[in-house]
C-alpha cells in the first residue's frame, strides 16, 4: 500500500501490521509498538487549549514542588507518569463538563471534548517538570557541608542550564534514539495504554476501562493497610522471624528498613516499594533475566566481602554511604568530619587530612563502586559488539565519506542537486527500520522540529551554564565544563540506546565523579558539579527521549512536544530550586543528622551523603584509588570492564547460542551492586511478578497479555501513587504535623526492632 495523506478525522492504520492477531505471542519491538498500541491516528485532534496549557503548568508546579519535597523525605516517592496522567483526565474532563461553551470567550477556554492529543501534551509537561534537579542537590551540598550558597541568580540558572542541556542533547539524538522501531523505550507502554484505552470509542474500549477502574480502586485501598495500618507487610522475612537475635540472619534475610540488609527470600506486599524502580510487568524478559543473574551474584558478592573482611568491611556498618574514620570498630561507627580537612575556599588542605587520616569506605559500598564501573565501560564494548547497527547513525557525520562531502564546494550549493522534501518525505516513509508510528505521522505530513532548535537550545544552556559556573566561584574549570558536555553527548548515544531498547538506565555517577576527582585534585566543590553536568544532564536527556518516544506513539505534533517539554523543565527547575531552599533553610539541622526523623531525612539525606561522600573521596584519588592506593581496584575495574564482553561475543560467533546473545554483561555487573543502598525486601516479589508476566503470561496467554497487561501495570502504578500521596500529607507529616498509627505487631517500635524484626545492629542505637 503506498502512503498517502489522510482526510480529516480518517485514521490510518499500517498495512504492516493488518495480519497481526490479538492472540498471537508478542516477540519482536515491532510487534509491541504495532500490537500493543494501535498504529493509527486522528490529525484532527488539537493539542493547543487554554486547557492544555493551564493544566500543563499547573500540575507542572504541582509535580516539581512535590517531587522536591519527597526528595528530601524519609520515605522515597517518586511521582509517576501515570498519576499524573489520571489527574490530568479527571480535571480535563472536569473543565470540559463545568466551563461554558457560550460566546468567543467560552468556546476558547472550551473549546470542545477533553481530546487524546490534549490529554498526552499535559503528561509530557508534567513528566518533565517532575525530575527533581540533581543541581539542587549539589547546590544543598554546597549550604550544608560547604559552608552556604552562591549567587541565587546563578544558581537558578545552573538548575535551568543542566536540565535543558541534555534536552537539547536528546533531541539532537532523536534518530537515533528514539525513532527507530527497536528503541521501544518499555516504560511508556503503560502510559501509552492507558491514554488509548480512556480516549478511544467507550464501547470498545469498555473491557480495558473496568479492568484498569477494579485494579485502580483496589490498590487505592489496598495501598493503605501496608503503608499505615500494617506496615510490616512492606518487608516479611520469615527467617528474621524465626531468630530475632541473629545479625548474620539481618544482613542476608532483613531488608524491610533502610539500609538494613539484602532482603533475600523476603516477601513484600507494598506496590509502592515493588514498582520503586519501575512496574516489573512492562520490564523486558531480556532486562529482567540479567538483572535476576546480576542480583543473585550482588548477594553472594556482598557476604563474601563482609564476612571475609575485605576492605576491614567488619568495622564498618553492612550497607552504608557515608566515610568513616579508621579507629571505627563494629561496635562503633565514627562518621568522618569533612569539614576538618577543607581550606575556606574548600580544597582539601593536605596537612589537615594528613592528621584527620583517609577516610574510609563501607565493603559494601566498594564492591558497589567496583562492579558498576566495570558495568558501565561493559556497556561501551557490548553496545559496540552486539549493537553497532543502532548506534553507527549517530557517528554518521564522522564517516570520512562525509567528511571529505564538507570539503567539495557543491555541498555548500542549496539550491542545486539537493534532496527535496518531497524526496526526502517518500524515502522516511519507505524506510522499514523507522517506528510504524512515527512513519504514520510523516504520512500525515506533521511538521518536525528542525535541527536548530534543538541545537540553540543547547548553545543557550551552555553558555549560561559557563557563565554561572564562574559567577558562583564553582571552582570548575571552562575546559571541565567542556568535557562535562561533551561526556553526556558520548553517554546519552550508548547509555541512551541501551535504555531505549532494554529498559535499563545506567547510573553513570561514579565513572563521572571518578574523571572529575583527576582532573579536578582537592575540589570536591568543582567534582560536584561536573557530575551535575554529566550524570544530571544524561538523566534528564533520558527522560525527555523517553517522553519524545511516548509523543510518538500517541501521534503529539513534533512543535507541540517541543514546547510543553521545554516549558515543563523551566517550570519543574525553577520551582525544585525554591522548594530546595525552603527545605534546607528549615530543616539544615535534621539534614544534617545520620538518622533524622519520620518527617524528614533518612533515605534522601543519605543520597546526598553518597554524593558528596564521592565528591570528597575522588577529590584524594590519589590516595584512595589509584594504583597502589587503598581502593585501587575501584579504578583497575573500568579496564576490566572493556574486555568482560569480549569472550561471551567470541563464543558465540564461533558456536553460535542464543545463551550467550542473552547474556548482557554491562547490566548484570552493574546489578551485581545493586544492594548497596535502601529498602530490598521487595526485590523477589519484583522477579516473581514480572517472570509471571513476561514469560508465563506472555507466552501462554498472549491475548489476556497482549490486553490488559501494560493497562493493569499503569492501573496498580496510580491507585498506588494516588494513596501514598494523600498519606504523606494527611497522616506522614507532609503538611507539618504526622499522625502515626499506634504500635502494634504489625506496626513495631523500629527502635527496638527492624521493620520486618531483624535484629538491629547495636553499634547503630
Amino acid at each position: 500500500m503506498e502512503p498517502r495523506i489522510l482526510e480529516k478525522g480518517e485514521t490510518f492504520p499500517a498495512d504492516e501490521d493488518q495480519g497481526f492477531e490479538s492472540d498471537q505471542v508478542v516477540n519482536t519491538a515491532a510487534d509491541l509498538v504495532t500490537q500493543i498500541i494501535k498504529v493509527e491516528d486522528d490529525p484532527s485532534l488539537n493539542p493547543w487549549s487554554f486547557r492544555m496549557v493551564f493544566l500543563g503548568a499547573g500540575l507542572s508546579i504541582f509535580g516539581g514542588v512535590l517531587q522536591e519535597i519527597f526528595y528530601f523525605k524519609p520515605q522515597t516517592i517518586y511521582v509517576s507518569q501515570v498519576f499524573l496522567t489520571v489527574i490530568a483526565y479527571i480535571l480535563g474532563e472536569a473543565m470540559a463538563y463545568a466551563i461554558p461553551r457560550r460566546g468567543v470567550i467560552g468556546r476558547l477556554l472550551n473549546p470542545g471534548p477533553f481530546n487524546a492529543k490534549e490529554h498526552a501534551a499535559i503528561a509530557l509537561m508534567s513528566s518533565a517538570a517532575t525530575q527533581s534537579a540533581l543541581a539542587t542537590e549539589a547546590l544543598s551540598a554546597q549550604q550544608l557541608f560547604y559552608g552556604g550558597y552562591p549567587n541565587h541568580a546563578a544558581a537558578i540558572f545552573i538548575v535551568l542550564s543542566s536540565q535543558l542541556i541534555g534536552f537539547g542533547i536528546a533531541g539532537l539524538l532523536r534518530d537515533v534514539i528514539v525513532r527507530p522501531t527497536k528503541m521501544i523505550w518499555p516504560m511508556t507502554l503503560p502510559i501509552t495504554t492507558l491514554l488509548e484505552s480512556i480516549h478511544k470509542d467507550k464501547q470498545e474500549a469498555k473491557a480495558k476501562l473496568k479492568i484498569f477502574y477494579i485494579f485502580f480502586g483496589a490498590l487505592f485501598v489496598w495501598t493503605i493497610i501496608p503503608e499505615y495500618i500494617f506496615p510490616v507487610l512492606e518487608g516479611v522475612s520469615i527467617f528474621c522471624l524465626a531468630s530475632q537475635h541473629n545479625l548474620v540472619f539481618t544482613n542476608l534475610f532483613g531488608g524491610a528498613s533502610g539500609n538494613e540488609g539484602l532482603g533475600f527470600l523476603s516477601l513484600c506486599f507494598d506496590w509502592n516499594y515493588i514498582a520503586s524502580l519501575g512496574s516489573p510487568l512492562w520490564v523486558p524478559l531480556y532486562y529482567l533475566t540479567n538483572n535476576l543473574i546480576g542480583y543473585i551474584g550482588c548477594i553472594v558478592l556482598f557476604m563474601g566481602v563482609y564476612y571475609g573482611n575485605i576492605w576491614r568491611s567488619q568495622d564498618f556498618p553492612f550497607l552504608s554511604q557515608l566515610l568513616y574514620y579508621g579507629d571505627s570498630n563494629s561496635t562503633n561507627y565514627n562518621a568522618y568530619n569533612q569539614t576538618l580537612i577543607l581550606n575556606a575556599d574548600y580544597t582539601v588542605d593536605p596537612q589537615a587530612l594528613q592528621e584527620q587520616g583517609l577516610p574510609w569506605l563501607t565493603g559494601t559500598y566498594v564492591a558497589y563502586l567496583i562492579t558498576s564501573n566495570m558495568g558501565l565501560t561493559a556497556t561501551l564494548t557490548h553496545m559496540l559488539l552486539w549493537n553497532f547497527d543502532d548506534i553507527k547513525v549517530g557517528w554518521a557525520w564522522a564517516a570520512p565519506s562525509q567528511l571529505k562531502k564538507w570539503l567539495k564546494p557543491e555541498t555548500y550549493k542549496f539550491w542545486a542537486n539537493q534532496e527535496t522534501p518531497e524526496e526526502r518525505l517518500q524515502r522516511r516513509v519507505n524506510d522499514t527500520s523507522l517506528d510504524p508510528h512515527y512513519r504514520l505521522m510523516l504520512r500525515n505530513l506533521y511538521y518536525d522540529t528542525p535541527l536548530w532548535w534543538w541545537g540553540a537550545v543547547l548553545l543557550g544552556s551552555f553558555a549560561v551554564g559557563m557563565g554561572c559556573l564562574y559567577a558562583m566561584k564553582s571552582t570548575l574549570p571552562w575546559w571541565g565544563f567542556i568535557i562535562a558536555n561533551l561526556l553526556t553527548l558520548l553517554f546519552m548515544l550508548f547509555f541512551g540506546a541501551q535504555y531505549g531498547l532494554t529498559g535499563f538506565q545506567f547510573n553513570v555517577q561514579p565513572i563521572c565523579q571518578m574523571l572529575a576527582g583527576y582532573m579536578f585534585p582537592g575540589k570536591p566543590l568543582a567534582n560536584l558539579y561536573f557530575t551535575c553536568f554529566t550524570y544530571n544532564s544524561l538523566q534528564q536527556g533520558q527522560v525527555l527521549a523517553k517522553d519524545l518516544r511516548l509523543a510518538q506513539q500517541v501521534h503529539l505534533s513534533p512543535r507541540c512536544t517541543f514546547f510543553v517539554q521545554v516549558s515543563g523543565c523551566i517550570i519543574g527547575a525553577l520551582f525544585n530550586y525554591v522548594m530546595m531552599l525552603i527545605i534546607v533553610q528549615n530543616q539544615s539541622e535534621i539534614l544534617l543528622s545520620e538518622d533524622g526523623t519520620n518527617i524528614w531525612s533518612g533515605a534522601n539525606v543519605q543520597i546526598i551523603y553518597q554524593f558528596n561522600s564521592l565528591a570528597i573521596a575522588w577529590s584524594m584519588a590519589k590516595d584512595m584509588f589509584s594504583i597502589g592506593g587503598r581502593y585501587q581496584w575501584v579504578t583497575i575495574s573500568y579496564l576490566v570492564g572493556f574486555a568482560v564482553p569480549v569472550p561471551f561475543w567470541l563464543a558465540n560467533r564461533f558456536y553460535p547460542s542464543g545463551i550467550f546473545s542473552y547474556l548482557n554483561t554491562s547490566i548484570i555487573l552493574w546489578y551485581m551492586g545493586w544492594l548497596f543502598v535502601g529498602i530490598n525486601a521487595s526485590i523477589p516479589v519484583y522477579f516473581a511478578l514480572g517472570f509471571a508476566a513476561q514469560f508465563w503470561l506472555r507466552r501462554y496467554h498472549p491475548h489476556l497479555f497482549n490486553k490488559y497487561n501494560y493497562i493493569v501495570s499503569a492501573a496498580l502504578d496510580g491507585g498506588t501513587q494516588i494513596c501514598v500521596f494523600i498519606l504523606t500529607f494527611a497522616v506522614f507529616g507532609g503538611s507539618g504535623t504526622s499522625h502515626p498509627f499506634p504500635t502494634w505487631t504489625g506496626n513495631p517500635d523500629t527502635s527496638v526492632h527492624n521493620l520486618d524484626y531483624c535484629m538491629v545492629n547495636p553499634a547503630t542505637l
